[in-house]
């Protein structure tokens, strides 16, 4: 039986245009017909937003073809639900990226480990985290 993982954006973009900066243990767990792999659609506001500001050279790729490289990495898209939301406004946290906050809401509120090499994010109480 697999692992389900939700992905932090920057492990999502890794994947897409930088394996090499995954740890091979990861990559070969994430290649796994058994894992499960989740993108939250928080991450697409979060890599249009890097796009828009100009600080995600090359973004566009996967801003414009976010369906197919989703498909690519055989990855589910799990969309922001109130109760999503409601969590991770309500998270006593003084971290304020709101993509962030939606990420550890999605990953508690589904019982599913984010997998992150964000230190702010693993040193969290509470939260499921691999890497």
């Amino acid at each position: 039986m697999g692992v389900t993982y939700l992905l932090d954006t920057h492990v999502l973009l890794w994947l897409l245009g930088e394996p090499d900066r995954l740890p091979q243990e990861i990559l070969d767990e994430l290649e796994d017909d058994q894992t499960r792999l989740l993108v939250s659609a928080a991450s697409a506001m979060g890599i249009a937003t890097k796009v828009r500001i100009g600080r995600l050279p090359g973004g566009n790729a996967v801003v414009a073809g976010w369906a197919e490289r989703l498909a690519e990495l055989d990855a589910a898209e799990i969309p922001v639900s109130s109760g999503h939301a409601l969590v991770a406004g309500s998270l006593d946290w003084a971290h304020r990226d709101p993509v962030d906050r939606l990420l550890v809401a999605q990953s508690i509120v589904e019982n599913v480990p984010l997998l992150t090499a964000d230190p702010a994010l693993t040193s969290l109480p509470g939260l499921a985290t691999r890497w």
